[in-house]
């Protein structure tokens, strides 16, 4: 296509149509895909951009934990399977369905708990297009300004499923991928891991080989385009030196190695807070995406335009770097434990404001975001839930709150029990140990349940009203405050025990409150000017608050 052609017509979002099994992702598990370690993923996938396509072959391995006589994988039915051949052996059609987006093979003889179990799938089709990427998932089928093929993919809410038969839930991870991308002439293929090798095909198309260990399973992403690249390496804290990329359209240059030479001061940040960057002997790798962004594990997707903010940094790229270590290295073990990924990664951000320019600067981000808490639902149920279970508000879920409540949970705790508590509980959560170093650890995955117990461990003392107060119950402590004939009485109400401390200004000097019990009264005289939690430690209701977003939803 030429400079000024017309375009060709806009794919049509939201088609093909998914089934309520493909746009589930996660909840409680099939019983017969838990019987399943899965090992490697060996997928072969051809995009045909002109025809909205792709083809795939999949060739997976697992290890039976129980006895075993079939195989339940979960697949988009709008990708039809051509053949399968388990062990080798070739199966004859009837011996697979896919009616509803899971895919169940049986298997020739039954295998053994231990057993390995080889699938070869064979498939094709079209793939649903994305309506609003990345909230909403599938391919994003675009053109570059001067009218090249684009392509992208994202998976978290949908799941992996989208594209290749996987097991679609948080601890359905491969221990290792390969991922073979074929593509038309003209266009590069970044991924996941490791480039293995590159490799000429007819036609003018390329295959691009990348590897990748244990990635999270929506992390593993399809990306095609005209792209050039920005490579260096970042000479990390722990001695090690990593490789960085950015992949970037053409006429982008200039922009790119600005956003660029954001890469080595972000990672020594993430490095000295938290630990070693998780994929050191892989990659840090970035590529331009025709969507907001993603956190692909070790290529994460980067579309904020190269834009600037206020606080001096690309806070899209920063948050999709932190799911490096929220979300890919430390994977939560269900959607319920959603916010151990955003929160986080949303705290980092402020963090990284501090480490750059002081607590002005903090205090600034983190009071830009209290005002987007709602406090619709508790963050934490207790039970297995999908993706979209937690992040829709319209299915009862907490939504955004797991970013913006997670990040000021998140601060309160740093105030409650200090920063070298605070800090070694996040890295033995992330890691699994107190001393990770580059080899000495793999990813994993936890739960809030882990967290709280770590929390306890370090900081020596039972926390659980905490956690019970800002992640098991929705409704935030409200701390009241009456006086009367030369006291002030302070008492939380909390729907529970709240036994927060409390930093009162009394004329200008602060002191620190104990409130055993969730209550204190103390002498002040009536004349005395009171400020309460004047730096804003505490996450509590705040009836300004309330009054704002009442506003905003009708500021007739």
């Amino acid at each position: 296509m030429t400079i000024g052609a017309s375009p060709p017509p806009a794919p049509p979002k939201g088609l093909p149509p998914l089934t309520k099994q493909t746009e589930r992702s996660g909840g409680p598990v099939d019983p017969d895909q838990a019987k399943l370690q899965f090992d490697h993923a060996d997928l072969s996938l051809e995009v045909f951009p002109e025809k909205q396509a792709i083809s795939g072959r999949a060739v997976l391995s697992f290890t039976a934990r129980a006895p075993l006589d079939r195989l339940v994988l979960d697949l988009d039915r709008n990708l039809p399977v051509r053949g399968v051949a388990i062990n080798g052996q070739t199966l004859k059609p009837g011996a697979w369905s896919n009616p509803e987006g899971r895919l169940t093979i049986t298997l020739p003889r039954a295998a053994a708990a231990g057993e390995q179990v080889n699938a070869r799938i064979d498939y094709a089709g079209t793939p649903h297009v994305a309506v609003n990427p990345p909230w909403d998932d599938g391919f994003v089928w675009t053109r570059t300004r001067d009218g090249k093929p684009w392509v992208a993919t994202t998976a978290e809410g949908y799941g992996c499923d989208l594209f290749w038969p996987c097991l679609d839930f948080p601890k359905g991870e491969p221990r290792l991928v390969d991922l073979r991308i074929t593509v038309p002439r003209g266009l590069v293929a970044p991924g996941n891991g490791v480039l293995i090798d590159t490799e000429k095909l007819s036609g003018g198309r390329s295959r691009w080989h990348w590897r990748v260990k244990q990635p999270n399973s929506y992390g593993i992403a399809i990306n095609a385009g005209p792209y050039q690249l920005i490579t260096a390496p970042y000479r990390s804290r722990y001695g090690n030196s990593v490789p960085m990329q950015l992949w970037h359209l053409a006429g982008n240059r200039a922009k790119a190695e600005a956003l660029f030479a954001e890469f080595a001061p972000a990672l020594d940040f993430m490095e000295s807070v938290i630990g070693p960057y998780p994929f050191g002997d892989e990659k840090v790798g970035v590529v331009e995406a025709p969507h907001l962004g993603m956190e692909h594990q070790t290529i994460n997707a980067y579309g904020n335009g190269y834009g600037k903010s206020i606080d001096g940094f690309d806070q899209i790229f920063q948050h999709e770097l932190s799911h490096e270590w929220f979300g890919n290295q430390l994977t939560a073990a269900d959607w319920d434990d959603y916010w151990l990924h955003e929160g986080f990664a949303q705290y980092m951000q402020p963090l990284y404001g501090r480490w750059r320019e002081g607590e002005a600067r903090y205090a600034a981000m983190m009071s830009a975001i209290r005002g987007r808490i709602e406090n619709r639902a508790p963050m934490v149920s207790g039970q297995s839930r999908t993706e979209e279970e937690v992040y829709e508000i319209k299915n009862g879920g907490p939504g955004p709150d797991i970013y913006y409540k997670g990040a000021w949970v998140l601060h309160t705790l740093r105030w409650l029990i200090g920063d070298d508590a605070f800090f070694e509980s996040t890295t033995r959560l992330v890691y699994g140990r107190p001393d990770p170093r580059p080899g000495n650890f793999q990813p994993r995955y936890a739960t809030t349940a882990e967290f709280q117990q770590i929390v306890a461990r370090t900081a020596g003392r039972d926390l659980g009203w905490f956690f019970d107060a800002y992640l098991r119950r929705a409704a935030l402590p409200e701390l009241v405050m009456t006086r009367r004939g030369g006291q002030m009485t302070l008492e939380w109400v909390a729907g529970g025990p709240f036994p927060m401390p409390v930093e009162v200004e009394l004329d200008g000097k602060v002191n620190r409150i104990e409130m055993p019990g969730g209550r204190a009264t103390l002498a002040v005289p009536d004349a005395a000017h009171v400020v309460l939690d004047p730096a804003a430690r505490i996450l509590r209701r705040s009836e300004a608050v309330e009054r704002f977003q009442a506003w905003q939803r009708d500021p007739r």
